[in-house]
C-alpha cells in the first residue's frame, strides 16, 4: 500500500496543479471490506487515544442504519467506543433513557460501549463560518475522545436531500438544543424552527466544520467512511423509510469529508440505470433538495475539497487474481474524451494509466 500512495502521489503531482483529495473506493460491502478502506486511509490512533466512532443507531429495526454485524471488526479493532447524540424531534432516541433502549434493541452494546454524547449537557465549538451559526453545541463528552471514525450510512433525506459524512458530523453530532440551532440556521435553541433550504445547509456545513477543526488540533484525528448500501430516498431517522430503488454500491473513504460526500453524489448522478436497478428517486431526492449545495458551500468555507482522485481497491485486488462484484457498473474513457468500457461490470483489462471512470479521474496501478 505504501508503494501504491508513492505512486498516487507521483502521478498526481505530474498531471496537475493543484493537489486533489484521494477517496478510497470498494464495491464490496463486508465487515472486511469495511476494515480494509479504513486502513487504506492510513491514519490510525496512536497508543492510547480514545476512539469515537459515530453512527446513526437507527430509528426503528426497519431503518436502512449499518448493522452491528457490519461494523463490529472496525469498532472492536481500533477499541472504539460508539457515540450518538440525542435527537430533536419525537421518536425512539429523543431522550436518553429512551435512546439506550434503542441501542440495546438494535444490538450496539453487545458489540461496543454506547455513549450518548450530550447525556450530560453540551459544549460550544468555535465555527469558522459565522454567516449563520455563532457556535456549534455538541454533546460534552466530545471532551473524552481523541480519535474519530465518522462512519456513515449514505442515503436519501427528507430535509437534507441526502445523509453522508458532512450531516454526521453536524446534526449526528449537535446536542439536541444543538440541531434545533442548525436547522433554524442560527434562530433558536429550543424548538422546532425550518431555516430556509440553503441557510439550513450552509448551518449543517458550518457545524461540521466545527467538529472537524476541533479534532484536526495538535495531538487529535478523524477520518470519514461512507457506507453506500440500502439507498433508499429516507433517511435512517425514518422508522419506516421507502424501499431503496437501486442496487448497493460500495464502501467510500477518505481525510477529506467533502470529496468523499461529493465522490458519492457523483456515483449516483452518474448511476446507469436500468429496469430495477434505478437511481432516479434518489437523484430527485437529492435535487428537490437542493442537496447538493452543502458541497459547494462546504469547499467555499474550506471544510475540504471537491476535488478529488479516486482509488479503486478492487481493481488493486483484480491485479493479485481476484475478481470485483457485478452490482456495479463502470463507463471509463481515456483523457482524451475516448469511450473504453460502457456499463461494464468491472475494471479488469485496463492498462496501468489514468482514466475518468463514471465521471471522476481513477487511477489504475
Amino acid at each position: 500500500m505504501k508503494k501504491l500512495l508513492l505512486n498516487i502521489a507521483a502521478l498526481m503531482f505530474a498531471t496537475t496543479a493543484a493537489a486533489q483529495s484521494i477517496v478510497y473506493f470498494t464495491n464490496e460491502i463486508t465487515p472486511e471490506a469495511l476494515v480494509k478502506i479504513y486502513e487504506a486511509i492510513g491514519v490510525t490512533p496512536t497508543e492510547g487515544q480514545r476512539v469515537a466512532v459515530k453512527i446513526s443507531t437507527g430509528e426503528s429495526s426497519r431503518s436502512n442504519h449499518l448493522r452491528p454485524d457490519l461494523i463490529k471488526n472496525l469498532v472492536q479493532g481500533v477499541g472504539g467506543n460508539i457515540v450518538e447524540c440525542n435527537t430533536a424531534y419525537g421518536g425512539s432516541r429523543s431522550s436518553t433513557a429512551s435512546h439506550r433502549r434503542a441501542i440495546e434493541e438494535r444490538g450496539y452494546n453487545e458489540i461496543a460501549t454506547v455513549d450518548i454524547m450530550d447525556e450530560e449537557g453540551t459544549i460550544n465549538l468555535p465555527v469558522t463560518d459565522t454567516k449563520h451559526l455563532q457556535y456549534d453545541i455538541v454533546g460534552s463528552h466530545i471532551q473524552n475522545y481523541d480519535f474519530m471514525i465518522n462512519l456513515a450510512h449514505f442515503k436519501g433525506h427528507g430535509m437534507g436531500g441526502f445523509g453522508g459524512v458532512l450531516k454526521n458530523q453536524s446534526i449526528g453530532v449537535a446536542s439536541k438544543s444543538g440541531k434545533y440551532y442548525i436547522h433554524s440556521a442560527g434562530s433558536t435553541q429550543t424548538s422546532w424552527r425550518t431555516a430556509a433550504q440553503d441557510d439550513f445547509l450552509e448551518s449543517m456545513a458550518a457545524a461540521a466544520q466545527a467538529v472537524h477543526n476541533y479534532f484536526k488540533q495538535e495531538g487529535r484525528n478523524i477520518v470519514y467512511i461512507n457506507v453506500m448500501n440500502n439507498l433508499s430516498v429516507d433517511c435512517d431517522c425514518d422508522g419506516n423509510p421507502a424501499t431503496p430503488q437501486m442496487n448497493d454500491i460500495g464502501i467510500l473513504a477518505s481525510t477529506d469529508p467533502v470529496a468523499l460526500d461529493k465522490a458519492c453524489l457523483d456515483l449516483v448522478f452518474n448511476y446507469n440505470s436500468t429496469a430495477g436497478d434505478d437511481a432516479t428517486a434518489l437523484q430527485n431526492r437529492i435535487n428537490r433538495q437542493h442537496g447538493t449545495h452543502i458541497v459547494d458551500y462546504a469547499e467555499q468555507i474550506g471544510l475540504g475539497s471537491k476535488q478529488y482522485t479516486l482509488i479503486d481497491l478492487d481493481q488493486q485486488s483484480c491485479i493479485n487474481g481476484t475478481t470485483t462484484n457485478d452490482a456495479h457498473r463502470y463507463n471509463v474513457y481515456s483523457l482524451d474524451g475516448k469511450k473504453l468500457l460502457s456499463n461494464a461490470h468491472n475494471l479488469k483489462g485496463l492498462a496501468k494509466g489514468t482514466y475518468i471512470v463514471n465521471g471522476e479521474k481513477v487511477i489504475i496501478q
